[in-house]
C-alpha cells in the first residue's frame, strides 16, 4: 500500500476518478484519507489541469488516498508515464499534512505535476483548485 495526492482528474466524479479507475481494473478500492495541499501553480490544459511544484507558489488542493501498490501502472498510463520516455506529467514524491478526522497526519505521496516549461502560455487557476475551476467555466 502506499499514498498519492491528486488534484485534478483524478479526483472523485472527475473524468479519471481514481475509484473508477481502480474498480474497472479489479483493484482494491482505493481510500480516501482526506484533503491536503502542497505549494506551487495550477495550469488550465484545456480538459485538464497541470500543477507545477514552486515553493513560492499559493496551496493547491488535492485529496490523499490510500491505494493499492497495483493501481500504480493504472495511474501511470491515465498519466502517460513510460519508463524511459519524458512525458508530460512525470512521478513525484511529496510530504504532504492531510487532517484525518481531526487530527494532522503526515504522508508521503505519490504525485503527477507537470514540468515548468509545459505550462508557458496556459491560463493560471485561481484558487488552486481544478475541479472549483472547471465547475466555473461550466464544463
Amino acid at each position: 500500500m502506499q499514498h498519492v495526492f491528486i488534484y485534478g482528474t483524478l479526483r472523485a466524479g472527475e473524468i479519471n476518478d481514481i475509484n473508477r479507475a481502480a474498480e474497472r481494473h479489479g483493484i482494491a478500492r482505493p481510500e480516501r484519507l482526506g484533503v491536503a495541499h502542497v505549494t506551487g501553480r495550477l495550469f488550465d490544459f484545456g480538459r485538464y489541469p497541470g500543477l507545477v511544484l514552486d515553493p513560492e507558489g499559493a496551496p493547491i488542493r488535492g485529496d490523499v488516498y490510500r491505494i493499492d501498490d497495483a493501481l500504480v501502472p493504472v495511474l501511470d498510463e491515465i498519466e502517460e508515464v513510460y519508463p524511459g520516455v519524458e512525458g508530460l506529467f512525470r512521478p513525484h514524491r511529496v510530504h504532504v499534512t492531510v487532517d484525518v478526522e481531526g487530527a494532522e497526519h503526515g504522508v508521503d505521496c505519490l504525485m503527477y505535476p507537470v514540468a515548468a516549461h509545459s505550462v508557458d502560455g496556459l491560463p493560471h487557476i485561481e484558487g488552486g483548485d481544478w475541479v472549483e475551476h472547471r465547475a466555473s467555466r461550466g464544463k
